[in-house]
């Protein structure tokens, strides 16, 4: 491991600091691949940060790029980088970008050992159940926001159209890297959007009524570094604050362990935004517009949840949870509903029957009901 980095214990094996992508060759040997295909996108393409990881590589050492993942990764899309790393005699992935790129490369570890379609996995078939041990992966993000490089869990697009969880522990990443270095380029409004869908993270987490003392623990940490500490804010601001940026990586890597809880409404009905291809919209951006429409709805069933977390982020009392994150919304540039983001009131009905069969939905503090998202959409719509 290379001085100045620091292993960290997730769910997997993490490598946490300044340079530390640099670590990438002898995480190579040690897994022994000789031909990894690289999931990533076209974005990280343009801007040559793909270079940094190549540069990195072992001398004479082969590897595979698959460049096409979508906004939000779909079936198709993993199939055709499936198909690639047959064709290519691929022996492991490394997945380098965003939560998009790393939940794909996760995806195509599955497809290459099984040989069912993706609706045979998803979490509402009991899924977890079927899945067994898949080609390693690695996980380099270059955005602070899924948390997907320690997460069980990966999100897709199906051929039917529905947007879906597929999970098991077989599809954490066998050794993640989060090299602030990597974030330094990612835009203001991206640092906003993938900032806020991990704080939501970390909130939905804490506000699922699952007990788990450490998951919440976790979060609650997470939403001190990001907001009592201003990592966000400061990494909003100021794009080259490497500390911040650390920070935010962290709280990243923090929302995922979080939200081994479950997470709640805020999800269920950003992933019903997001199965649109027709609209490609950034799931970090839905979590941060639907969530103060969701904490109002949720404050009566959450007990002192809501005091323990406005305590940790430091706001006073008289400005509720609600109001606080549309007040930093606006100040992170956020858009201010789902109305300014494309969505109307001819598409609640199809919206609200997805969000009541996602299992994010199954540890919201409240129990949901399609007429419930119907209400909660109306609201968000011009929140």
């Amino acid at each position: 491991m290379e001085f100045g980095s620091v292993s960290i214990a997730n769910n997997g094996n993490t490598i946490l600091g300044t340079g530390s992508i640099k670590n990438i060759s002898s995480i190579i040997n040690e897994l022994k691949l000789n031909n990894p295909l690289i999931c990533t996108d076209q974005g990280i393409l343009k801007i040559g940060l793909l270079k940094k990881i190549l540069e990195e590589f072992p001398d004479n050492s082969n590897f595979t790029v698959f460049s096409e993942t979508p906004e939000n990764p779909t079936e198709l899309a993993v199939k055709k980088a499936t198909s690639i790393y047959k064709k290519q005699n691929c022996d492991g992935i490394i997945c380098f970008g965003g939560g998009s790129s790393i939940d794909l490369g996760k995806a195509v570890a599955l497809c290459c050992t099984h040989n069912q379609p993706l609706e045979y996995y998803i979490t509402q078939n009991n899924g977890s159940s079927k899945i067994g041990p898949v080609v390693p992966v690695i996980a380099i993000p270059t955005t602070a926001g899924t948390g997907s490089e320690v997460a069980r869990a990966c999100v897709l697009i199906l051929e039917n159209g529905q947007k879906r969880i597929i999970a098991s522990p077989h599809l954490i990443p066998k050794i993640s890297i989060l090299d602030p270095d990597l974030t330094l380029t990612l835009p203001p409004h991206l640092t906003a959007a993938t900032g806020m869908d991990a704080v939501t993270h970390c909130i939905e987490a804490i506000l699922s009524p699952v007990i788990n003392p450490s998951a919440e623990a976790i979060g609650l940490n997470g939403l001190e570094r990001a907001l009592g500490r201003n990592a966000l804010v400061n990494s909003f601001n100021d794009g080259s604050d490497i500390d911040a940026r650390q920070d935010m990586l962290i709280v990243s890597t923090q929302g995922a362990m979080a939200f081994s809880k479950g997470l709640g409404a805020v999800h269920a009905m950003s992933h019903a935004c997001g199965k649109n291809p027709q609209i490609p919209l950034h799931h970090g951006t839905l979590n941060a517009v639907l969530l103060p429409t969701v904490l109002e709805y949720n404050k009566e069933y959450t007990g002192s949840k809501y005091s323990r977390i406005s305590k940790v982020i430091g706001i006073k009392d008289e400005l509720s949870l609600s109001e606080y994150f549309l007040n930093l919304n606006n100040k992170l540039g956020l858009p201010p509903n789902l109305s300014s983001m494309g969505i109307n009131v001819s598409m609640i009905e199809d919206l609200s029957t997805h969000a009541v069969t996602d299992m994010t939905s199954m540890t919201n503090p409240v129990q949901m009901t399609k007429t419930a998202y119907c209400e909660l959409f109306k609201k968000a719509l011009k929140k």
